[in-house]
């Protein structure tokens, strides 16, 4: 496994990745996209565990601008203080320019086999439904994003198949706006929507308070299966 950091160039700078690459010549790949706590070690951890499944794992910042290099505990009162204000002034369009950027520069790599999918929890999990629904992607896993019912007038823009992950007592993705998605998405053949229940928001975080390993667990094992199926040579 080797471990890197890369610069993505966009139109008003340059973004910072974290890149683990397998141990393989030839690899599809997945842009990772973080929650409010920055490429963290619990996101560094994702992106090494889809090494050790065979894939090209790309971290992207997307609070480059405000706060390179931001690594935050999702433990600490403070840091989530300092995460949420963030979140709360990120541009979501802007966002999706830069992630389509990193797609970009991604599929390009020595490596990669022309394939990329995108993966994101919470804000990362609106942020892959965006690039999804905005941009090409070959592939989405979604993970309890938080807002995604207000975009879903934009699901008619999603040509990449995407699979879905949410806890029943999800605090943020609330049973209404679950409901919501699932009507909306729900009759797509390209669309996987999966409820765990008993399962809180953020159910798949190594280091959270909420995690269930089983869950979380079944929940990795059909995204890595859905990737694979979805992004390995045609």
């Amino acid at each position: 496994m080797n471990r890197q950091s890369m610069q993505v160039e966009v139109a008003d700078g340059a973004l910072n990745a974290y890149v683990v690459y397998p141990d393989h010549p030839s690899a599809p790949a997945v842009v990772v996209l973080q929650e409010i706590f920055g490429v963290n070690a619990d996101l560094r951890a994702t992106c090494e565990e889809l090494a050790g499944k065979g894939f090209i794992a790309v971290s992207p910042e997307l609070f480059w601008r405000e706060a390179p290099g931001l690594d935050l505990h999702s433990w600490s009162p403070e840091e989530w203080k300092q995460g949420l204000a963030l979140y709360e002034h990120y541009d979501f369009d802007r966002g999706v320019r830069d992630i389509a950027a990193v797609v970009a520069v991604t599929r390009a790599l020595q490596g990669c086999n022309g394939k990329v999918g995108v993966m994101g929890f919470c804000l990362g999990g609106l942020m892959t439904y965006l690039t999804a629904a905005r941009s090409h992607v070959d592939a989405a896993a979604w993970y309890y994003g938080g807002q995604t019912e207000r975009f879903l007038g934009e699901s008619a823009g999603l040509a990449a198949p995407i699979i879905m992950h949410v806890g029943e007592e999800d605090e943020f993705v609330t049973p209404e706006a679950q409901r919501s998605i699932k009507e909306a998405l729900g009759s797509r053949l390209n669309v996987e929507f999966f409820t765990y229940p008993g399962c809180y928001h953020a159910f798949a975080r190594h280091s959270g308070t909420r995690y269930d390993a089983a869950a979380a667990s079944l929940a990795n094992g059909r995204t890595e299966a859905f990737l694979h199926r979805h992004l390995a040579n045609a």
